[in-house]
């Protein structure tokens, strides 16, 4: 086996990347660290320190003991798994009948697709629609909003057009059907673009938040990234001091108000980061691994 030689450009590139990587990384730990200080000392952090001064669980147990802040992560959560499952079911089934050949009218809908994904409506339009719908106030506002992006989909049909026509045409002389190729042989093949999308839907879905603030009034049906702006950005810690006052810790009096935003934050952030490890395993696998080559 040839080693591989280390060019200076190929350290130039793993340099640069390595900062990168240090620019988000380091922010990460920073709010780790200060969400797990002692009251007490969070005021002896300076900087971007990486290590917790003590060692406390109170803010977040100060965070997770809100009825409003669990309310809302589950309401964040139903938002984005079932918001996702679908956006991946309409996003492939249609990028599987838009690179059928013989699909009639392709190209005007194309057109139309690339239309509206260049001109997209105003927050005015989409007002009016989700009032008119009666989906004001509800969760399905969410999950229903924007349910194909015309971008993903425009990728999906473009990976879905490299698999070989003869494996389609094998299944259709074995007396397959639309459906029955989509599933047994389209969605097999496509794992790798479907993890791929299915991540980008499940981030914007969780990190929504202008359009939450908007269709989404009451406080039972608020979601977690609007409570996030309400905490960090306005400074609104009221529920999270009441919530405080019902502990029986005698540090909570001490509570330090910026190490109580980074629990929030780490609140917020823990359950997507959690998504990477889990998708990324999946992109070592060969795309069309099983398919027939031509």
């Amino acid at each position: 086996m040839v080693g591989r030689k280390m060019t200076v450009s190929k350290f130039m590139i793993g340099l640069v990347l390595s900062v990168i990587t240090l620019t988000m990384f380091v922010p990460i730990v920073n709010l780790f660290a200060r969400a797990l200080s002692d009251p007490g000392k969070v005021h002896l952090m300076k900087g971007y320190d990486l290590l917790p001064k003590g060692f406390s669980f109170i803010h977040f147990e100060v965070v997770l003991s809100n009825a409003i802040v669990g309310k809302a992560l589950l309401n964040s959560l139903f938002i984005t798994i079932v918001g996702t499952c679908l956006s991946i079911f309409f996003t492939t089934i249609s990028a599987y009948v838009l690179t059928r050949k013989n699909l009639v009218g392709k190209t005007p809908l194309m057109i139309c697709l690339i239309i509206f994904m260049i001109l997209e409506p105003g927050i005015v339009p989409e007002y009016m629609v989700m009032k008119d719908l009666q989906l004001l106030d509800s969760l399905w506002s969410m999950v229903l909003y924007r349910t194909i992006n015309v971008f993903y989909l425009i990728i999906m049909m473009r990976f879905m057009e490299d698999i070989p026509d003869s494996l389609i045409e094998a299944a259709k002389i074995d007396g397959a059907g639309h459906m029955k190729i989509f599933v047994r042989i389209v969605l097999p093949l496509s794992k790798i673009p479907l993890l791929t999308i299915g991540m980008f839907y499940a981030v914007a879905r969780w990190n929504e938040f202008f359009k939450s603030s908007i269709f989404l009034s009451s406080r039972d049906n608020t979601v977690l990234q609007v409570l996030l702006r309400q905490f960090v950005v306005d400074n609104d810690t009221t529920a999270l001091v009441s919530a405080a006052s019902l502990l029986s810790n005698n540090s909570v009096a001490q509570l330090d108000f910026s190490a109580l935003k980074a629990a929030t934050i780490v609140v917020a952030m823990v359950p997507i980061l959690l998504l990477y490890p889990i998708i990324l395993k999946y992109y070592t696998s060969g795309v069309m691994e099983g398919g027939v080559k031509e």
